[in-house]
């Protein structure tokens, strides 16, 4: 063991003997039913036949996750009432970030509408989603093709008025460079970028040089956060990778890059290898924030959020600063 890996050590038990455990809310987690009538457009894993609702992710949720968030995966404008009814009664969830498409005639309707709930917190919009157009035709959505439609900036101004945040799904150059035109053309936007380490790995070493001038022209900019979320890898026989020296690298990058104040979490639960690992998820991101120190760690885990969404403390586990 070296000096480096006994002193990170002795810090990560500096941390937890000074704080137990940071509580964490979690802000990308996904909710659907497919034993609704009317089923559901997303259902997890192939063959998932588990619905994913608030009280099936408190039983799974490991030690020290005090709150989430849902991020909407259904493209159908009622499920964002569902989301909200499902909510409700389940202090567990602090908010969601629903579906409007800022570009639609009806968006500053629904946006005023669903923007009365506290717990609705803004939209998603990125790489995702194929929506029917009529005459057995489809469209994606593509951030990197709306930032040019002044409709959707227009959208975008009005999300910004209502003091709401936008988060993007699934990143890659492309959606950096139309995060950056986007916010010059919407300075006050809030905006998150999900899954930073996933958009890492498939660039790989020598492909991440391609986007760096971008990311760090998104992390000047004071409104703008990461989730480092999708972190997890498995190895070749389907089990999750528990060495640091394997995250390090990536989550270097991202804390160099960002900062502590712009970084916050996400598990991605259900989704892929987050269905049945969140607390290896939860695990590795303590193992190196808890390295960085309880203030760190606490801006990681919870603080940085409060910024980022805005969400409500529903009950007194829940910390507000």
């Amino acid at each position: 063991m070296t000096s480096a890996t006994i002193a990170a050590s002795a810090a990560v038990k500096a941390v937890q003997a000074q704080t137990q455990l940071i509580p964490i809310i979690d802000t990308h987690i996904h909710l659907f039913d497919q034993t609704r009538p009317q089923g559901a457009p997303y259902t997890g894993n192939p063959g998932n036949t588990q619905p994913a609702l608030p009280s099936t992710y408190r039983q799974q949720a490991p030690p020290g996750i005090v709150g989430a968030i849902e991020i909407e995966a259904s493209p159908w404008i009622e499920d964002n009432l569902w989301v909200a009814d499902v909510e409700q009664p389940d202090t567990t969830m602090v908010g969601y970030i629903g579906n409007l498409q800022p570009d639609k005639p009806e968006f500053a309707e629904y946006l005023d509408r669903f923007h009365r709930n506290k717990l609705f917190l803004g939209i998603r919009y990125g790489n995702l989603w194929a929506r029917p157009t009529g005459g057995g035709t489809t469209v994606t959505d593509n951030l990197a093709q709306q930032v040019s439609n002044p409709t959707f900036i227009s959208g975008l101004k009005l999300l910004q008025q209502a003091d709401l945040t936008l988060d993007t799904a699934n990143p890659n150059p492309d959606l950096i460079q139309a995060v950056i035109a986007a916010t010059d053309l919407v300075p006050g936007l809030r905006v998150v970028v999900d899954h930073l380490p996933a958009m890492l790995r498939s660039l790989g070493p020598s492909g991440i040089p391609t986007v760096d001038a971008n990311l760090h022209t998104l992390a000047a900019r004071p409104n703008v956060y990461v989730k480092v979320s999708s972190v997890l890898v498995l190895d070749a026989a389907g089990k999750p990778v528990t060495d640091p020296s394997v995250y390090r690298p990536s989550l270097d990058y991202i804390f160099q890059t960002f900062g502590e104040d712009k970084i916050i979490f996400g598990s991605d639960w259900p989704n892929s290898i987050a269905a049945t690992n969140l607390p290896s998820i939860v695990k590795i991101v303590q193992d190196y924030f808890y390295g960085k120190g309880v203030t760190v760690a606490e801006k990681y885990f919870w603080r940085n959020s409060v910024k980022a969404y805005k969400w409500v403390q529903r009950e007194y586990s829940q910390p507000q600063p």
